[in-house]
């Protein structure tokens, strides 16, 4: 992707998400304490506004600020994630709170159609076991009336077993008959209604299931809630948990890393005013020139110059300190461990050599001493 490219996708990002978290937030608020409602969205606008505000000037900004101030704008903008997830989580629950109260409306509706549903089948299963015993009836009405000779028959009102032949009860046997096949037909027309009012309660109940929006929109949730075996309140906290988890912390993070990618986007210059980067991978792409191997003859190389001791002293007569005038006390007091050293070295007599050193150590003592009430004042001072 190219470089210039990705700063402002990082930006675009940036600030749709922060938007969105923060009018998530500030309605999540309102809702949360809505008797002083705009007040809240008042003071929740400006607050997600200083929370990307601190973000920046705490990218911008760490290394620059001191350790109290930066200790407290971290816990600020920690804090302020927070408020904004309470919000997220008000506006988001307050949602889920409106479906599945409506869901559960309409769960009660169906119940109550399915219990009259259920007494319609009760009552429609009566009237078949009524038809039945009325068909028994005529199934023997007419095998009496068919046959012409002594029939017993069960009166179905008086409950009575009568005992007839056809001279006698023929027109009896006709009445029960009509009777019965009347209230067969009653009876049909009746169980053919509860059939009718039986399918529009279950097309009501079809229709409503379809209809049932919240339903659709929460399948995720109810079929996830039947895997786990959780209640759906337990398994929408969860998912509300998990984006609000996701959301106001990603939002801070696209901010940082937008101020990270402009920053690498603008050249550093060097001490010539040069990019940079680009001076460095001109560096890395030439060839490195090597002197030594390309053009030795072109090199010089001076002979190292040979230091000379200086000379011994003469031990002639009294020895007279040399001009020391122009050395600090450090370079004397050194200076005069050397001539010391070199006459300990020369091929003088003992006697001239015991005298001179005598001197120089003296004098090199009072040095020493002249030195160290130098370093005291200084340090009084």
């Amino acid at each position: 992707m190219n470089k210039k490219l990705l700063p402002w996708l990082l930006l675009i990002c940036a600030l749709g998400l922060s938007s969105t978290a923060a009018y998530y937030s500030v309605v999540g608020l309102s809702i949360v304490f809505a008797g002083v409602a705009i007040p809240v969205i008042i003071m929740g606008s400006f607050l997600e506004i200083s929370k990307l505000v601190i973000a920046t000037y705490l990218h911008n900004q760490w290394k620059r600020t001191y350790t109290g101030l930066k200790v407290y704008l971290t816990l600020s903008l920690i804090v302020l994630s927070i408020i904004t997830s309470i919000g997220i989580y008000g506006l988001l629950s307050k949602g889920f709170q409106s479906n599945i109260t409506k869901m559960e409306i309409d769960s009660k509706r169906v119940a109550n159609i399915e219990v009259k549903k259920n007494r319609f089948l009760e009552t429609k299963q009566e009237y078949v076991t009524e038809k039945q015993n009325i068909e028994g009836d005529v199934s023997q009405l007419r095998e009496a009336l068919s046959t012409g000779t002594t029939t017993q028959y069960k009166d179905r009102e008086t409950g009575q077993i009568l005992t007839v032949n056809s001279s006698r009860a023929r027109k009896t046997f006709e009445k029960q008959l009509d009777k019965a096949l009347g209230d067969k037909d009653k009876i049909s027309t009746k169980i053919e209604a509860l059939n009718d009012s039986i399918t529009n309660l279950e097309i009501t109940i079809l229709d409503m299931e379809v209809d049932n929006e919240v339903g659709n929109e929460l399948g995720v949730i109810k079929a996830f809630s039947e895997l786990s075996g959780w209640s759906l309140q337990a398994v929408a906290n969860l998912f509300i948990l998990i984006l609000i988890f996701v959301f106001d912390p990603l939002a801070i993070t696209l901010v940082i890393a937008t101020n990270q990618a402009f920053k690498d986007l603008k050249p550093i210059k060097n001490m010539y005013g040069e990019d940079k980067i680009e001076v460095e991978e001109k560096k890395t792409s030439e060839p490195k020139y090597n002197p030594l191997t390309e053009h030795p003859e072109d090199i010089y190389i001076p002979e190292p110059k040979k230091e000379t001791p200086p000379p011994p002293p003469k031990m002639e007569g009294e020895y007279s300190l040399p001009d020391m005038s122009h050395m600090t006390p450090a370079q004397q007091i050194k200076f005069l461990q050397t001539q010391i050293s070199i006459i300990s070295k020369s091929k003088t007599p003992d006697s001239y050599k015991s005298k001179y050193k005598t001197e120089l150590i003296k004098h090199q003592i009072k040095l020493k001493k002249h030195q160290s009430e130098l370093e005291d004042n200084q340090k009084t001072y």
